[in-house]
This record gives structure tokens, sequence and C-alpha cells, in this order.
């Protein structure tokens, strides 16, 4: 059952704890509210003004898991506190370990100051679970996808577009490396896992998948330099740094450039680009 006295005091609580800057968001002027703003915290959670500002006064519907997954996310909850708002909400909390989709705030904190840098968090199966705007003008949304087609390691499979983003001279490379992964992941989390599943299917839908993993190889390791294709600006090399929460089995990516490379030059034309389709979305 709805706690709605509780969930409207936690969630107001925990608004107040936050500023713009813990959640990458400008200041601004004349802040005469403690904490972030309502409206702040409906952008963060993709949700109406309305429709939160109800919930922090007790009113309207019972949330849905996914409303509540949104809003643990939006307000850089805690695994302990997800759970605590799951259960005020009258719902049992999602399970937690390496099948856990909440992104803990310390990666987040981080995520949120690289505004400038291409940059997102998977999972160990390669799911994008939230991206920078540059790591959007790059590599395109892939964190809006669902099902298998979330990872990067099905779609280099089974989308031919995914594979026009990456260096041609890569493709080899990178089909027994993502092969490799999965086969160590299975070993790892059992023949019951997700990791199992999608090797199933793409076993079925894909004959290069089939001939990679026949190849039975472990232990590949990424390159440190990668080296994109874009459409629009053509050409990338770019260096990348992971940061890894063990607890969550969840990867931070950051691609940076040479300063003072072609590829550095390229990045930032990219950030104007996508700035631009940014503001024609919206307009």
């Amino acid at each position: 059952m709805i706690d709605r006295d509780g969930l409207a005091t936690f969630l107001r609580r925990r608004r107040e704890t936050l500023q713009p800057h813990d959640v990458g968001m400008p200041r601004g002027q004349r802040r005469r509210t403690e904490g972030l703003r309502r409206e702040e915290v409906a952008v963060l959670c993709h949700m109406s003004t309305d429709y939160y500002a109800r919930l922090e006064r007790g009113r309207g519907p019972q949330p849905s898991e996914q409303m509540l997954a949104s809003i643990a996310q939006g307000l850089h909850l805690t695994l302990d506190e997800r759970d605590h708002l799951f259960r005020l909400a009258g719902h049992t909390p999602p399970p937690r370990g390496t099948t856990s989709e909440h992104i803990g705030p310390g990666l987040l904190r981080v995520l949120d100051r690289l505004e400038d840098t291409p940059a997102e968090i998977v999972t160990e199966l390669g799911e994008t679970l939230r991206q920078t705007a540059l790591g959007v003008a790059l590599t395109g949304d892939t964190a809006r996808l669902a099902g298998p087609e979330r990872s990067l390691g099905f779609r280099w499979f089974t989308d031919a577009g995914t594979r026009a983003r990456y260096a041609e001279e890569e493709h080899a490379f990178l089909s027994r490396l993502f092969a490799s992964g999965l086969r160590a992941l299975v070993a790892l989390r059992g023949p019951e896992s997700k990791a199992r599943g999608m090797t199933d299917l793409l076993l079925e839908r894909s004959a290069e998948f089939r001939e990679v993993w026949a190849l039975h190889e472990v232990g590949l390791q990424p390159r440190e330099r990668k080296r994109f294709v874009h459409p629009e600006v053509g050409l990338l090399e770019l260096n990348c740094q992971t940061l890894v929460d063990p607890g969550q089995s969840h990867l931070l990516m950051v691609y940076t450039a040479d300063p003072g490379s072609e590829s550095h030059e390229k990045l930032q034309l990219l950030g104007v680009l996508g700035a631009m389709s940014e503001a024609d979305a919206e307009a």
C-alpha cells in the first residue's frame, strides 16, 4: 500500500538536499528555493512538473515502477534510498547486482560534469544507460533503444548502421572482441543469465557471430584508441578511459581527443552541430 505522506516528505527532503551543480544544471539567478526547484526535478525525471508536484503534495495516482525508477535516477538516489522510495510507493524494489540499471549517484555526478566530452554509462553487456549530449552526437541516441538492441555488442552483429560508425579496418577485431567478452560473461553469470540469452539470439541471427563464437576466444582487451566514423565530420581518433562501478557492474566510458589534433577540432565541431540539432528539435 502506498504511503502518500511518507512518499511526499521523502521526495521533498531529497529535492531540498540537491543543488543544481550536483546534477549538472546551471545555478541561474535569484534562487529562492532551497535545493532544486520542482520543475528542475521534473526535467531530470522526464515527467511533467504537475505530476511531480502532486506526488510531493501527497496527491495523484500511485506511480508505476517505471516512473519510480526514473525519479530515483533523477534525484541521484543511492540503492538504499531507491529501495525505500519503492516501498513508500507500495512496490517491491527492483533486484540489485549485475542486472540492475540504477546508476549510482557517484558515477552520475562524474557524468554530469562532462558537458563538453563524449561519455556514456553502460552495463556489462554494453547497454547504454545514460549519455552526455556530445556522446549522443558522436554515436547516436543509443540510450533510447529497448530490448537486446540496447547492447552495442548485439547491434554490432545485427545492424549495419552501427558498424558504419567505426573504421572498417577495425571491424574484424571488434567482432572477435565482442564475442570474447560475451563468452566470458556467460561463464561468469551462468546458463540462465541475460548474457546467455543474448548469445542464443546472436547464434540464431548472425552467421558471422557463429563464426567468431566458434573460435572460443576469451580475454581480448579493447584498444585504448578508438576510430569512429561520423556521418557529418568523418573519422575521429579518440582515446577511451573507463571508470568502473564494481557494485553495479556499470562502466563510465569517456572519449577524448589529443589536444590540437584534427580529431579534437572535429569534436568541437560535433558539439556545435549537436547543439544546433537540439535547438531545431525544441523549436
